[in-house]
């Protein structure tokens, strides 16, 4: 016997498919939608489908935008000679919080994982090397996360741009700060050595 009404159900069942969310959240995250006062629920979904119809990747960069170029390849004041390559664009947005980074992007969307049969032709690797050839790039830096497949990605893609001469950079990891020497594994005791330098 069905104790919930079909709509229900399947909208419980759209939210559980989300990344993150467990079956308990989505069925609340249903409960509270259900609760919104129909003008409310209306835009919710109407702004789903503007950003599925008006969202897509800039043909530069490959970051999302709703422009025909993003904004930030569309600024002039950015040095174009160093792209910053990210796996995901959450990250583009990590690394403009800092304000520091005063050059380009490339968003791969993915990292090379075998384990779940992601190869290099998965992600946009080939989008980058074109760029990189046709542009006058002086430096990548590799900005993909510390982990087994952000490093092999690194790798293999700093590989691919040798021949390209072009100077491939990797971001340094080390000892978060506030935090304490005592509780730092060995990995990430060694990577801040290796990422010392000069005060």
């Amino acid at each position: 016997m069905r104790v919930f009404p079909v709509a229900l159900e399947r909208l419980t069942e759209q939210f559980a498919r989300l990344p993150g969310i467990g079956g308990k959240t989505a069925q609340r995250l249903a409960f509270h939608i259900l609760s919104l006062p129909p003008e409310q629920a209306e835009e919710f979904a109407a702004s789903i489908l503007e950003a599925k119809k008006t969202v897509h990747l800039c043909p530069v960069c490959q970051n999302l935008t709703d422009r025909d170029i993003c904004p930030l390849c569309d600024d002039d004041t950015r040095d174009r000679g160093v792209i910053c390559v990210v796996a995901e664009p959450k990250d583009v947005i990590a690394m403009e919080r800092a304000r520091e980074f005063r050059g380009l992007y490339h968003v791969l969307h993915g990292v090379i994982s075998p384990l779940n049969h992601i190869g290099p032709d998965d992600i946009r690797i080939r989008e980058l090397l074109t760029r990189v050839g046709r542009e006058e790039v002086r430096e990548v830096i590799m900005a993909t996360n510390p982990d087994t497949e952000g490093e092999a990605t690194a790798m293999y893609i700093s590989r691919l741009l040798r021949p390209l001469e072009v100077r491939v950079t990797r971001l340094a990891h080390g000892i978060p700060v506030g935090s304490q020497l005592e509780f730092a594994d060995e990995v990430t005791l060694l990577r801040a050595l290796q990422g010392r330098r000069d005060i």
